[in-house]
């Protein structure tokens, strides 16, 4: 694996103003900034401005961030996940399958049109975990 687990936060429309919060309290960067309607997503049109993904930076404080897609509630306990980043096809592998064994899947292992290998599951202990293998 590559580095830390990264935190990645889930919002409900307002990662945007939430990012921006964050820049102004902490005086970080907020930088590769898409919305849904601007990624290769098949996205409702009411859905179209909100954040799909960005990353915010401070010195070594890092994070992510997102706007959760319609239909998907956001409550306290399930609006943060640790993103973990994979140097192989093999590691991220055994590591999904050891974490999905007793946990719950919420996006199955696949590729993606980030151009990446990537899952999403909460394991048995609740903690909800971001599986990512950039492909080179």
């Amino acid at each position: 694996m590559k580095g830390q687990a990264t935190p990645y936060l889930m919002f409900d429309g307002n990662a945007k103003a939430a990012l921006e919060f964050y820049r102004e309290v902490f005086g970080g960067e907020v930088s590769n900034l898409q919305t849904y309607g601007e990624a290769d997503y098949p996205t409702p049109p009411e859905a179209s401005d909100r954040i799909i993904h960005a990353q915010f930076k401070k010195d070594d404080l890092f994070l992510m961030a997102s706007d959760a897609f319609p239909g998907n509630p956001i409550t306290v306990g399930n609006n943060i996940s640790l993103t973990l980043e994979f140097e192989s096809e093999e590691e991220i592998q055994n590591i999904y399958q050891a974490l999905s064994e007793k946990g719950t899947v919420f996006m199955e292992l696949q590729d993606t049109f980030w151009g990446a290998t990537y899952a999403k599951v909460k394991d048995a202990f609740g903690v909800i975990w971001d599986l990512n293998y950039t492909k080179s």
